[in-house]
């Protein structure tokens, strides 16, 4: 009888317990809201839009003085974009139109085509990063490669202009040095961002097709020569 009393009163027992006065008992339950106003700080969302463009340009071209002065440093990979690949193809696409290789009998790099090559090269060797052990995003490696364009497009514009005096030996000379100048540059940039995320025993299978990339790229420039 005495148990199925107890067992009727489970808390009987808690009636003697005294709370001391220094415990707090009650208190506000409040969200902290740092981070909303951080957040609000950074926020786009009222900006006006000339802000936005002069910023997002004023990031391109600061990665491409990455891409002239490389070095291990990881802004390019931290804030990605494809700004800057995208600007670059199209530059390098309209420079290699008006060749004497565009004629229906010879064919020759199209626009199109040199869009296939720099967006589908760039997606092998990212592809060929990743299943090598690389530790960057796949959009990582196409901003690398992409900007790392920047010194063979400028070897393209120096080509043009070197053709408009002529296309003789010194002529050809010129550019050759050139091309294989930008060629080396381009190369040296990319593997100096994508060094570090790749592991120490595969970094030679990574840079061969990075190599051969930007060779095909500079083979292009090299071989242009204006209609007649």
């Amino acid at each position: 009888m005495a148990a199925a009393e107890e067992a009727s009163r489970p808390f009987a027992g808690l009636s003697d317990v005294s709370i001391s006065e220094d415990i707090p008992v009650e208190g506000d339950i409040s969200v902290p809201i740092g981070s909303s106003r951080r957040d609000d700080e950074f926020s786009t969302l009222d900006e006006p839009v000339k802000e936005t463009i002069l910023r997002d340009l004023r990031a391109v071209g600061y990665k491409f003085i990455h891409v002239l002065y490389p070095q291990r440093s990881s802004a390019l990979l931290r804030d990605w974009d494809l700004w800057g690949p995208l600007l670059l193809c199209v530059t390098l696409a309209l420079l290699l139109q008006g060749g004497a290789a565009d004629s229906d009998e010879q064919g020759g790099p199209q626009f199109a085509e040199v869009f296939v090559i720099v967006w589908f090269g760039s997606i092998i060797i990212t592809l060929n990063s990743k299943l090598l052990g690389g530790t960057i995003s796949f959009f990582q490696s196409l901003c690398v490669l992409g900007y790392c364009i920047l010194p063979l497009t400028v070897a393209m514009v120096v080509c043009r202009l070197v053709l408009i005096g002529g296309s003789g030996t010194v002529s050809f000379a010129v550019r050759l040095v050139v091309v294989i100048a930008s060629f080396s540059w381009s190369t040296f940039a990319s593997t100096a961002f994508l060094a570090d995320s790749q592991p120490p025993n595969r970094k030679a299978l990574v840079v061969y097709p990075v190599f051969l990339f930007y060779f095909v790229i500079g083979w292009m420039v090299l071989t242009f020569s204006p209609s007649q």
